[in-house]
């Protein structure tokens, strides 16, 4: 590790505590994250552009906001999401019923992301956000995502990015403005937990994920992605959408 380095410091994997839960489903930071989840939201939607129905697995999804809003936008597909901690799970349950529109079609279970009950090939969109932070040995996650994603399935796992030693304080400071008190102090900890550039490329590479890439959303973010075969196939007209709305989530 050189000068200009930040050591990178894990969290704990699991977010159960209530201070915790309360601090990200409070007014203020939902506030903020609605707009940072938009942004993930469109992301998935250029993934699996052209593919009418489907099935989706949000991998710790926490209070399921993504998952909620993702099945407002794809009326023919289903959604799971799941989550190692049972609080957030509640939370996402009690948004879920008040949603009387997506009834049927979107479902939430404590499960753990590392090592899924799924089948292989299950899911046509597997997704996972601001989890790999979380995790000390990631390979399994990326695994796992791989393998119940179907062949031809989308895959978009987005996390926050650990900048560099002397940048570290000026990131904090200007990205984290809008979180006070305890928020501010989990973002403060989750970036310093965050992976960067060159160790999410080195992962993906040692990963069995075929046909990803990795990628970077402003200074913030960064992740892996991997568009649906239907999204591929996708040419001309169907190009230029994913150009206007990329270029969308970019402007979020």
């Amino acid at each position: 590790m050189g000068l200009f380095d930040l050591p990178r410091v894990p969290e704990p994997e699991v977010m159960d505590d209530s201070s915790e839960v309360e601090a990200y489903s409070s007014a203020a930071a939902q506030a903020f994250l609605d707009k940072i989840d938009d942004t993930f939201v469109e992301h998935a939607l250029t993934l699996v552009r052209g593919r009418e129905r489907g099935r989706a697995l949000d991998i710790g999804t926490g209070p399921g906001q993504i998952v909620l809003k993702l099945a407002k936008r794809l009326k023919l597909w289903k959604f799971t999401g799941i989550d190692r901690s049972g609080s957030m799970i509640a939370q996402g349950q009690k948004s879920l019923a008040a949603l009387p529109e997506v009834a049927g079609r979107v479902e939430f279970h404590t499960a753990d992301g590392n090592h899924l009950a799924f089948p292989d090939a299950s899911f046509d969109l597997v997704m996972c956000n601001s989890v790999l932070h979380h995790l000390a040995e990631p390979a399994n996650l990326l695994a796992e995502m791989s393998r119940v994603a179907k062949p031809g399935g989308g895959i978009l796992l987005r996390d926050l990015r650990r900048p560099g030693r002397f940048a570290y304080p000026v990131h904090v400071r200007w990205h984290g403005r809008h979180y006070s008190g305890e928020m501010y102090r989990l973002y403060c900890d989750s970036v310093r937990a965050a992976y960067t550039l060159h160790e999410l490329h080195a992962m993906l590479a040692a990963s069995p994920m075929k046909a990803a890439r990795v990628f970077t959303h402003h200074a913030t973010h960064l992740g892996i992605e991997r568009a649906s075969s239907v999204s591929v196939a996708q040419s001309g007209a169907g190009q230029v959408g994913d150009q206007q709305a990329r270029a969308q989530i970019a402007s979020l």
